[in-house]
């Protein structure tokens, strides 16, 4: 028969842990390394127009064969160029309300990859010389990202025990210094360096500074606390 004067020890820890578990800090911890770039991605391309189609496509297709032929020529091999954008666009202008055919307008768009940083400015003027009416999009990049990632990484757990370490010291209570549950939040991508618009033939000496790219990561780490 239960006897009242001895409860239950399941209940009896079923309590304390609930009573436990709402003894709770929750922070997100933040890590940041500034690392320099050792590698860039670039869009150029060619965009051409004229009222009749094939010459439309045909001479676009002449440009875009003398950019890459002045890529190769500049050490940069076909593994490094891919085609990422082909369009043709039927271009109209609207005169007093009305749509009137223009014209057509081919596009032709390369993403480069460039693995020595010193030479973007002088892709981009030869490129330009050499049939390229549009660069845009250049961005840095680091070819061990991974690695700097794990860096912020521990980083951001580091000051997630700081921040519990300062809020339990502040409440003046103690903090167990090992999380219960810890999640890695979304790394955030490099900003790149965007050129709106296009260049245009006869820009000279472009010059291009990589400086730094931050890579950042984000934990949000759970603690218990206790009273003393």
């Amino acid at each position: 028969m239960y006897n009242s004067n001895f409860p239950n020890p399941g209940i009896h820890s079923g309590i304390q842990v609930e009573r436990q578990s709402s003894n709770l800090i929750k922070v997100i911890g933040q890590g940041e390394i500034s690392v320099p770039p050792d590698m860039a991605q670039v869009s150029i391309g060619v965009i051409t127009e004229s009222k009749v189609l094939l010459e439309a496509q045909q001479q676009n297709s002449k440009d875009i064969q003398r950019v890459l032929n002045s890529l190769h020529a500049l050490g940069i091999p076909n593994n490094k160029i891919r085609t990422f954008d082909y369009r043709i666009d039927s271009e109209y202008d609207y005169i007093e309300g009305k749509q009137v055919f223009r014209g057509f307008k081919v596009t032709h768009l390369l993403e480069v990859k460039i693995e020595d940083l010193t030479k973007i400015g002088t892709i981009i003027d030869t490129t330009i010389e050499n049939g390229a009416n549009y660069v845009s999009n250049i961005q840095f990049k680091s070819s061990r990202k991974e690695y700097y990632y794990q860096q912020a990484l521990t980083a951001a757990v580091s000051n997630a025990i700081q921040k519990a370490e300062t809020i339990s010291a502040k409440l003046r209570v103690r903090l167990n210094p090992i999380p219960f549950r810890v999640s890695e939040g979304m790394e955030e991508s490099p900003r790149p360096f965007y050129q709106p618009g296009t260049f245009v033939k006869g820009a000279t000496s472009t010059s291009i500074e990589p400086g730094e790219m931050s890579i950042k990561a984000t934990v949000t780490a759970d603690f218990h606390y206790f009273s003393y």
